[in-house]
This record gives structure tokens, C-alpha cells and sequence, in this order.
């Protein structure tokens, strides 16, 4: 396997169109050929990805996400004040699905959206007020789920071009969001792995 930290405003995988080929996948296969993508992460999104080197690791990675038994912590900075929850990490549980009027967006969908569930705490609130730095660990993987759950709860991530008003886009210059850490068994030791990143904002 392979462990990268993608910087924000690269793609994970090519997109449609000549000028959405440069992506993390096609440069880390550019030297390791044989890697292939177990997640992704959002263009906007920074931080670590993880890479199966050749398919039967691939299938083992994809199912121990799959399981659940892949646990992905991310940090973020939103907009406004959150109040630490009692006793110490507060839980979104908000179906999302498809906002087929405004793709590629997602909204909250309580009749056909899937379930989503993502735990949060404060690290530490702006002096201000204007701004909270959160820990972000998502327990399903739905697209833009932690944007759409942050904003559903009034507080949507800065420089969030997707979600944000233009006064929360103004706030930052990129999404602040970081895929920060990855923890995990070795899929053939089973010995226990964890990776982390720090947040450059």
C-alpha cells in the first residue's frame, strides 16, 4: 500500500475533459504502476489518501472500508461558534443524497437520501467567534458528507466554494478541510497502522 498526502485543488481521479486529466492516481502511477485507488478525496480537500498496490490488496482495502474498520479523522475550520457538545464528540445523523436541480451538489434528503453519520468535536474556537477549528470523523462515506452535514447544522467549512455564501468563501482561500489522520489494520499482519498529517491552516 501507499500513503500520500494530496494537496488541495488536485483531483484524486481524472475527471471529464482534457483539462481534468493531472490527478494524484495517474501521478503516483506514473512510478508505482501497479497502484490503484482504494477512496477519494474531493479536489478542494487536502490530506491522506490511501493506495492498494495491485488488486488483491485493493479488495482487501475496499472491504475493511466498507466494514467500517478504517478509521479517517479530519480537520476542519467553520464558520460561527460551536459549543463543545456534552460529554465530548457530537453526532450528525442527517441522510444525504443527490440535489439532482444542482449537480453536483448533495443535500439532507430525509425521504431518499442514505445514512450518513459523522462524529465532531471542538479543538478550539476563534477569539472572535467567527470561526471554530473542528475534528471531523466520518462513520459512512458519502459524497461531501462532511460539508453537507456542517452546513445542515448552520456552520459550513471556509473557502467552500460548493456550499458557502460568498462571505463564507471570502474567508479563506481554499476549503478548509484536511484529511488528517488514517488508522487501520495491516491488511496481511494485521499489526496496527496509523498515519497522520497535520493541517497547513
Amino acid at each position: 500500500m501507499l500513503v500520500l498526502d494530496k494537496p488541495s485543488g488536485l483531483l484524486s481521479v481524472p475527471g471529464r475533459g482534457f483539462d481534468k486529466q493531472d490527478c494524484l492516481s495517474l501521478r503516483v502511477q506514473a512510478t508505482y504502476p501497479d497502484a490503484l485507488v482504494v477512496h477519494r478525496l474531493d479536489m478542494a480537500t487536502s490530506g491522506l489518501m490511501l493506495f492498494a498496490r495491485g488488486p488483491v490488496a485493493q479488495r482487501a482495502l475496499s472491504l475493511a472500508f466498507a466494514e467500517r474498520r478504517i478509521t479517517k479523522r479530519y480537520v476542519a475550520i467553520v464558520n460561527g461558534h460551536m459549543a463543545t457538545p456534552a460529554p465530548d464528540w457530537g453526532v450528525i445523523d442527517l441522510p444525504i443524497g443527490a440535489d439532482w436541480h444542482q449537480r453536483p451538489l448533495r443535500k439532507i434528503d430525509h425521504l431518499h437520501g442514505k445514512a450518513s453519520v459523522t462524529r465532531w468535536r471542538v479543538l478550539a474556537a476563534g477569539a472572535d467567534q467567527r470561526a471554530t477549528r473542528l475534528e471531523l470523523e466520518p462513520e459512512t462515506g458519502r459524497s461531501h458528507q462532511l460539508r453537507v452535514h456542517l452546513l445542515a447544522l448552520g456552520h459550513p467549512i471556509l473557502g467552500d466554494a460548493l456550499y458557502g455564501t460568498p462571505e463564507v468563501q471570502g474567508m479563506a482561500t481554499r476549503l478548509l478541510l484536511h484529511a488528517s489522520s488514517l488508522a487501520f489494520k495491516h491488511p496481511v499482519s494485521q499489526l496496527p497502522l496509523q498515519f497522520a498529517s497535520a493541517a497547513d491552516f
